[in-house]
């Protein structure tokens, strides 16, 4: 089955002729990436669009995976901050984000002649209802993964089979997803989370988000990485301070997606590591 999916992506991914990847970093995209380094050469050109919402951790992580793959690359500057649509942080702020994007791979394509622009969206993302999707529809964006059926499961095994490094990395999403909707997104505060954030990798984390509320950051770690945190509990406190929230807590319920919104959710528990002074 899996090798079935592979042949058709490939076919897919071909068929495309010069085509722009929208690049995030993640397991996906970088799967769409490898395999149209592979089949079209340098017809294929990757592109990683960089704002204050993207860590600068994936930044680097996604050059250095496009020059193992032998991929071409570049960075596209956007500016979705500077959109009140975005910045005031609504329910359908991907849409604005991807709007954005799309917006300047569309500008890109035209002066590089690339027909096709392709994303990383995967066969079971079809069933989520997704902002940043409607804003992909609506200048035809591709999504090879999600047409040749792969599920998220298939990405993996098959990025491992194909010796990419990024198989196991851990789903990674914007900054601008720390924030409760509805509150409003800074450059200052989109560096907070990200210093934050830094502190729980620098302490040897692979999978976490620091939710940023008001003073206090709620640490979202998978529940068999909370002794990990407990043991490091120190050098997170400070690392975290030093960002600047005066509260910081570990949520009992564990890494869970879209953790802002479920912080609302009756039974969420947490842990204060430290009280104000």
């Amino acid at each position: 089955m899996i090798d079935d999916k592979e042949r058709r992506l490939r076919e897919i991914v071909r068929g495309y002729g010069r085509c722009i990847v929208a690049f995030s970093g993640g397991v996906d995209s970088a799967l769409v990436v490898a395999i149209a380094a592979r089949e079209l050469g340098d017809d294929a050109l990757a592109v990683t669009g960089v704002s204050p919402s993207l860590p600068r951790s994936e930044r680097e992580s996604a050059a250095d995976f496009a020059r193992i793959v032998g991929a071409r690359h570049e960075l596209l500057d956007t500016h979705e901050l500077d959109d009140p649509n975005y910045a005031s942080n609504p329910a359908n702020r991907c849409y604005f984000c991807k709007s954005e994007l799309y917006g300047r791979l569309q500008r890109v394509a035209a002066t590089g002649n690339y027909g096709t622009i392709a994303d990383g969206l995967n066969y079971d993302d079809l069933a989520e209802m997704r902002h940043g999707r409607r804003a992909a529809d609506e200048v035809g964006v591709r999504s090879p993964l999600a047409e040749a059926e792969l599920t998220k499961d298939d990405v993996r095994t098959l990025a491992r089979r194909l010796g990419l490094d990024v198989w196991d990395k851990p789903a990674a999403a914007c900054l601008s997803s720390r924030f409760p909707t509805g509150t409003a997104i800074t450059l200052e505060l989109l560096e907070r989370v990200e210093a934050a954030e830094r502190s729980l990798a620098d302490a040897g984390l692979r999978e976490y988000r620091v939710r940023h509320h008001g003073d206090v950051a709620r640490i979202e770690v998978p529940v068999e990485a909370m002794a990990a945190v407990l043991e490091r509990r120190e050098e997170i406190l400070a690392g975290v301070r030093a960002a600047g929230y005066r509260f910081v807590s570990l949520d009992l319920g564990g890494y869970v997606r879209g953790g802002v919104a479920a912080a609302a959710t009756p039974g969420n528990s947490v842990i204060d590591l430290v009280t104000m002074t």
